[in-house]
């Protein structure tokens, strides 16, 4: 009895030392945003003989935890069948579009890639599409008779009249930039804000140009909570139309939005260090051991810190337990590749580094804060510069859309609660690691941009899976196992691109990517034979 009441009453004594110290850290964070840093320089410029940067770890990766190690390598992931000669032609006839692409011929060079480049297999409506209109003077007949009417039920305040012409207006005249604002404002009126954001959604894809309907839809954002999404699409816009009078604005609006989501998940966090407390108290009680209450305040002084914070704390974890390859030319193709989607990312105050591991499976993954690894075997598996441009552009999309550090944030609390329970742990990490479908999608749409705006042909993810698709027979490489794949996301990638009119006779990145690859190949090799000199005395010494 006197050991359970000792327990109790240090118990106690850790749930008020926690809650100072905890009221100490949350009035001593700084509420405003940390302060751009300068992009790092590349770091494949460094010697071998200089540290090795870090690298990541299983536990906080945005991959599953149970993603298989490289002794679990399916054989989708190891074997390259050889290029065929028609696979080989097409290759020399996208190294001679490239050559005429950096030489400035860009329409020799487009006839070039359509000579190589299969049309689509998604069965797409005719997307050639007409320029804006902002005067409703400019309508056709039948436009004027859907606004005239629109306005009309306006007026009387009818919902059918006002919603049924705005609908057959922006269906059948979607140039019209005036009637989307209007029937995403008169859809919120009535109370469905899910479909005024999906109207703003498409009309923004198709016409991403246009001031007003960009403000109306970051406007939309913000009033759903999304916070993050709003200043990304303000801030895209004042990166991409920096001559517009309006571009100062926009970056004033993606500002204020990043403002309100820091803040939002600071209040998250906040509200999570009280729960952490309890809940570490409760785990000395039952336990008998400070690992969990410790555990849990640490957690809760790194998330309060910020995702750079989370990024850099992981990746000196990570440095202990991965190697990564150092070789210059390899480390510094893939971080040129980074920092040229960087630029236009939209987001400029992370320390964006892209490290390589020596691993043979097609593997990806990003650490809040913008620490992006990639396999090896990516580079291997990719058929050109823009392939592996899609797949870095889709990781590097869910740093910038803070997706890791919402899971962590969210996450955070149930892992607190689950290391108590056997295999708790994993059952923690499985909660804040999986990205939902909504995640996903958003990452292909941002990364899929992110490569078309950098002048790489906005294909490259696409072209990636529809070669993964091919080559997955039995089972899927590591990558597709943990993000959806398949036929279903190959179509959207397609539809995605014709109707947003990216560009997909752009530079591919052939020759140059094919030099990489096989000075890859042989690191690869050799890491091998240097694994099996080390184990062959082993072996022997066992006999």
């Amino acid at each position: 009895m006197k050991r359970r009441w000792k327990s109790l009453l240090l118990a106690w004594n850790w749930v008020l030392l926690s809650l100072g110290t905890s009221i100490l850290i949350i009035l001593t964070q700084p509420i405003s945003p940390v302060p751009a840093q300068e992009p790092p320089a590349i770091e494949a410029t460094k010697k071998p003989s200089e540290p090795e940067k870090p690298a990541n770890t299983p536990e906080t990766t945005e991959k599953k935890p149970s993603e298989p190690e490289a002794t679990d390598k399916k054989p989708s992931d190891v074997a390259e069948p050889p290029p065929t000669p028609e696979e080989l032609a097409r290759r020399q006839k996208l190294m001679e579009g490239d050559k005429l692409y950096l030489a400035g011929n860009l329409p020799e060079a487009e006839k070039m890639y359509r000579l190589a480049k299969a049309p689509f297999t998604t069965k797409l409506k005719n997307q050639q599409r007409k320029p804006a209109i902002i005067d409703p003077a400019q309508l056709s007949p039948a436009g004027k008779v859907y606004w005239r009417e629109a306005e009309a039920g306006i007026a009387s305040k009818l919902q059918t009249r006002t919603l049924v012409p705005l609908q057959l207006l922006v269906e059948q005249v979607p140039e019209f930039i005036p009637g989307h604002i209007k029937y995403a404002e008169i859809l919120k009126q009535y109370n469905d804000e899910k479909k005024a954001l999906a109207v703003l959604d498409r009309a923004a894809t198709l016409y991403p140009n246009q001031p007003d309907l960009i403000k109306a839809r970051v406007a939309a954002l913000a009033d759903a909570k999304k916070w993050m999404e709003a200043s990304l699409a303000a801030r895209q816009f004042a990166i991409l139309n920096s001559n517009d009078p309006q571009a100062a604005e926009f970056k004033k609006l993606a500002d204020d939005n990043l403002k309100r989501y820091k803040s939002h998940i600071r209040a998250e966090v906040r509200g999570n260090t009280i729960a952490n407390i309890i809940t570490g108290a409760l785990g000395y009680a039952v336990t008998g051991s400070l690992l969990g209450p410790f555990s849990a305040l640490d957690s809760t002084i790194m998330l309060l810190q910020g995702e750079g914070s989370v990024g850099e704390s992981v990746a000196k974890q990570a440095k202990k337990q991965l190697k990564l390859i150092n070789d210059e030319t390899v480390v510094k193709y893939v971080d040129e590749i980074g920092q040229k989607l960087v630029k236009v990312s939209g987001r400029e105050e992370f320390k964006y580094e892209f490290f390589v591991i020596p691993l043979e499976d097609l593997n990806a993954f990003a650490l809040p804060g913008g620490k992006i690894f990639i396999n090896a075997g990516a580079i291997v598996k990719a058929n050109s510069e823009a392939e592996l441009a899609g797949l870095i552009g889709h990781e590097l999309s869910h740093v910038v859309l803070s997706h890791g550090f919402q899971l962590v944030t969210q996450g955070n609390l149930i892992s607190n609660v689950t290391q108590y329970l056997p295999l708790g742990g994993t059952i923690g990490q499985l909660f804040g690691l999986s990205y939902s479908r909504d995640m996903e999608r958003q990452a292909d749409t941002l990364g899929t941009r992110l490569i078309a705006t950098s002048g790489y042909a906005s294909d490259g993810l696409r072209n990636l899976m529809a070669t993964l698709e091919k080559q997955q027979k039995n089972a899927p490489p590591t990558w597709l196992s943990s993000h959806p794949g398949g036929s279903e996301r190959v179509s959207y990638l397609e539809s995605l691109i014709s109707d947003t009119g990216y560009n997909r006779y752009a530079y591919e990145g052939v020759g140059r990517h094919q030099e990489i690859k096989e000075r890859v190949k042989q690191l690869l090799k050799e890491k091998k034979e240097r694994e099996e000199r080390k184990k062959k005395p082993n072996d022997e010494s066992k006999k």
